[in-house]
């Protein structure tokens, strides 16, 4: 990495429980591509002071993480079509002051979506009700889905989330119909406590064509395995990572980046 100097670039990331994976893989490429750029994660317990600190530092960029992404909305200047048709922000690009915030996680929901030929007619059942999965069931719907229904407990945000969307919402998974493609936007089988838990029913992952987990670390979660020895088509949460994260250093620095690049800085990031 280049010796810190006046001119060098600053992008960060806010979130509750900050990672390594963003800072590494920023870096990575930062530092391959010869760019003058740092990148630093951060948490705070004072939004607006922190989003204020970007616009008069000059920060270049920030990544936004949970419990932020709707609050900082009102905090911001502009809002790409990506992030005011889910009302949530994972991306805030700084030009000369002027905030403009996107979503990501969309975008590469979207693009997997694509790129894995997800059939558009299949049934799909999407289990959490939060901020990521308000992105994931949007992609699906902005991408032509028209047979998903999202399993939460949570009545209040399961239903507002269906609505939203014009999908069913159950409040069991046993409630549900049959699937053909499972999508897990909970904590389930995410490293810590929950890390061990199966986000769907194994007699579900055994009749479904394609699993999607995105949860991204660990990557090959329980569900990804048991997607994979069904002979499922997976999708990982580590796939989601990398491209969101490879969208928003396209933002920040202009350089587009190539898939070999994306896998090497996403190989680095998730080294322990």
């Amino acid at each position: 990495m280049p010796i810190l100097h006046k001119d060098m670039q600053l992008c960060i990331s806010l979130a509750a429980r900050p990672s390594n994976i963003g800072t590494r893989f920023h870096n990575f490429l930062y530092d391959e591509l010869g760019l003058d750029y740092v990148y630093k994660a951060f948490t705070t317990t004072d939004l607006p002071g922190a989003v204020a600190g970007i616009r008069a530092l000059g920060i270049r960029g920030c990544s936004v993480s949970m419990p932020f992404k709707e609050d900082v909305i009102p905090l911001v200047d502009e809002l790409e079509e990506s992030a005011a048709a889910i009302r949530s922000v994972n991306t805030i690009v700084n030009d000369a002051g002027v905030l403009t915030a996107s979503n990501t996680d969309y975008e590469a929901v979207a693009a997997l979506l694509d790129s894995h030929g997800v059939d558009r007619d299949a049934r799909v059942l999407l289990r959490g009700s939060g901020g990521m999965a308000k992105a994931v069931t949007a992609a699906f719907r902005g991408a032509g889905f028209d047979h998903l229904t999202v399993v939460a407990r949570n009545e209040a945000t399961g239903t507002a989330l269906a609505d939203q969307y014009g999908y069913a919402w159950v409040g069991a998974e046993d409630q549900a119909g049959d699937a053909d493609v499972l999508v897990n936007v909970t904590p389930l089988g995410m490293r810590g406590d929950q890390e061990a838990a199966l986000a769907f029913a194994p007699e579900r992952v055994a009749a479904a064509g394609t699993v999607f987990d995105v949860v991204a670390f660990p990557s090959e979660t329980p569900l990804v395995r048991a997607g994979r020895d069904a002979g499922a088509h997976v999708i990982t949460g580590a796939e989601v990572i990398a491209l969101q994260a490879a969208r928003q250093f396209e933002r920040y620095t202009g350089v587009a980046l190539t898939a070999d690049q994306v896998a090497r800085a996403s190989a680095f990031s998730r080294e322990e």
